[in-house]
């Protein structure tokens, strides 16, 4: 039977770890998801306006194709100064590339942006902006469970007109087999339908886990951009984006990964009405933990895998969504949240 992980969260993924830093002053934060010993990763760049760094080292063609950890933060450009603090944490603590015995490690940490210096918080940082240290301080509050909502690279966002947020959910598919999904949601397209309490991912809710809310009278609006009031008006090029990590308990080539990234891009489409604007900046990374042989042809199982990455993003979106708005006193709908993680 396809159920959620113990957690229904990314962690569920043995070996795997989250760990959030949030600067509630100024309404930012980062996530970060550790891949012990380094995983086969890559990435899929889908919006118009994404920020990144060393997702070029996660390509076919290059030498690496490895990550110590994926970082997510908010901060537009000025996140990016995170994934220097989660480097530096790891090679302290022993994590990275040893190229030479008398060299420092080389942790190799992805990083993906998203814009949130509009969202009214205190942005006046002049020459040290935080994130550096906030990422050196989510590798220290890494664990297997960890909050949900306006937390850490979810803090400031904002999905339309409404609170975004970091949103998580997992999937046991069998024989060992786990896919999780950990999403920080800050699309310029809504997550609600136009009731404003259905998730647009509402089909693929396992458990109650956003809610449980389901339309009356559904129908799908023809007018293939929304109202932009129902988006907040945000519809500046860079100033919206929605991160995807998705981690596979499967030992995945490279080639793989990248197909099921490409592949789970479609769980952003289920969940967020419009997608891969001009103005998102969408990446998804996958990572593969090396641990688990696929049964049965590989090629069936990468599909098998992919279509269930694309699930498990789009309740991770609705997830990451719901929660933001509950905590922010906006969602009333539905049956009301599972415990806590």
């Amino acid at each position: 039977m396809i159920r959620p992980g113990p957690l229904n969260l990314i962690t569920d993924v043995p070996g795997l770890r989250v760990g959030h830093a949030t600067d509630e002053a100024a309404r930012t934060g980062v996530t970060v998801a550790l891949l012990p010993g380094g995983w086969t990763a890559a990435a899929d760049v889908r919006g118009g306006g994404p920020g990144e760094r060393d997702v070029s080292a996660l390509g076919l063609e290059n030498l690496v194709g490895r990550a110590h950890a994926i970082v997510l933060s908010g901060g537009s450009v000025y996140g990016l100064a995170a994934a220097d603090g989660v480097t530096v944490a790891l090679a302290q603590a022993g994590e990275g590339l040893r190229l030479n015995p008398a060299d420092p490690l080389v942790p190799i940490t992805p990083a993906a942006i998203l814009y949130d210096l509009g969202n009214g918080g205190d942005k006046a940082w002049g020459l040290e902006p935080p994130y550096r240290r906030l990422g050196m301080d989510a590798v220290g509050a890494a664990a297997e469970r960890f909050a949900l909502g306006a937390v850490g690279a979810g803090r400031g966002a904002m999905a339309g007109a409404r609170p975004g947020g970091l949103g998580s959910a997992s999937v046991v598919l069998g024989d060992g087999l786990v896919v999780g999904g950990l999403a920080a949601v800050n699309p310029l397209g809504s997550v609600f339908m136009a009731d404003g309490e259905t998730p647009w991912a509402w089909p693929f809710e396992m458990d109650g886990e956003f809610g449980g809310q389901r339309p009356e009278g559904f129908a799908i609006d023809p007018e293939p951009m929304p109202d932009l009031s129902r988006l907040g008006r945000r519809a500046r090029p860079g100033a919206n984006t929605t991160l995807g990590v998705i981690a596979v308990s499967a030992a995945l080539s490279g080639a793989e990964c990248k197909r099921i990234a490409i592949m789970a891009h479609d769980g952003m489409a289920r969940a967020i009405r419009p997608a891969h604007t001009p103005f998102d900046g969408d990446i998804v990374f996958v990572a593969a933990s090396g641990d688990g042989a696929l049964a049965g042809s590989r090629a069936v199982e990468v599909a098998r895998i992919g279509s269930a990455a694309a699930d498990c993003l789009a309740r991770a979106i609705a997830r990451g969504a719901w929660e933001a708005a509950r905590q922010a006193g906006g969602q009333t709908g539905g049956r009301g949240p599972p415990s806590s993680p």
